[in-house]
């Protein structure tokens, strides 16, 4: 039997567009992603490039899970994609993304179309909210990777109540790379952003662990999230963010 869990992930799952067309290009989708839509007597070809004319160089089973994603082409982020129309979404060429799997034996490009979010094991397990904050962190190191403009940017006036409490709203201005890197310029990666893996959530509070490296060094940031009640309709957004030894607000 399904537990309430599960139903509403996947109810939700018929609500939204595919995980696969949603994917951060830059490895700030899912941490762990499955095959889906091959048949069980069949393997999905891993080739050396983003396309069919490229060469088949492996394969993955048609149930294979905790593949990771590198990057995906072409490149578009969530907010992009909701601001196409039908048409253009349409016109889009087929993704293609480069995986390895979980021992690392497996490493190429496969078509998007035969991938998901792992929901196998733990990932089935993880209560809605968590996943809506996963996914809002996520979000907002992507929109700041990818902002070309300064309305795009995520700390912008406009688009900070879509992150952060409203009551530190107005505390951002001038803050950015500072809150996400704990430092002004990054060079380096984000290897890792999902939930404390022991208390993903306290009494409403919820924990979401951002690992990454800059300039060689290993580093951690850890946002708290909860329920806005003073909005409408109670979104869960960021209300503290603490890097080792300091913390905003």
């Amino acid at each position: 039997m399904l537990t309430l869990t599960k139903r509403l992930i996947i109810m939700l799952s018929l609500l939204l567009p595919p995980a696969a067309a949603l994917s951060q290009m830059d490895g700030h989708g899912p941490d762990a992603w499955q095959v889906t839509g091959v048949a069980p007597n069949d393997t999905l070809n891993v080739r050396t490039g983003p396309g069919t004319e490229h060469l088949v160089i492996g394969t993955f089973e048609h149930d294979a899970t905790g593949l990771r994603m590198s990057t995906c082409v072409p490149f578009l982020t969530r907010q992009k994609y909701h601001q196409l129309t039908e048409a253009q979404r349409a016109n889009l060429p087929p993704r293609w993304c480069l995986m390895t799997s979980p021992d690392r034996q497996t490493r190429g490009w496969v078509s998007a179309h035969y991938l998901q979010e792992d929901i196998s094991g733990v990932h089935a397990e993880m209560e809605p909210s968590v996943a809506e904050a996963q996914a809002l962190v996520r979000d907002l190191y992507s929109s700041f990777e990818t902002a070309s403009t300064v309305a795009a940017n995520p700390f912008s006036p406009e688009n900070r109540q879509a992150y952060f409490f409203a009551s530190i709203a107005p505390q951002l201005s001038g803050r950015g790379a500072d809150l996400l890197y704990d430092a002004q310029d990054f060079q380096g990666e984000v290897t890792r952003i999902a939930p404390d893996s022991d208390q993903p959530m306290l009494r409403g509070m919820i924990t979401i662990e951002v690992d990454f490296t800059n300039w060689g060094q290993s580093q951690r940031a850890v946002f708290r999230l909860r329920a806005d009640t003073a909005r409408p309709g109670a979104p869960v957004r960021i209300f503290r963010i603490e890097h080792d030894g300091w913390e905003f607000p």
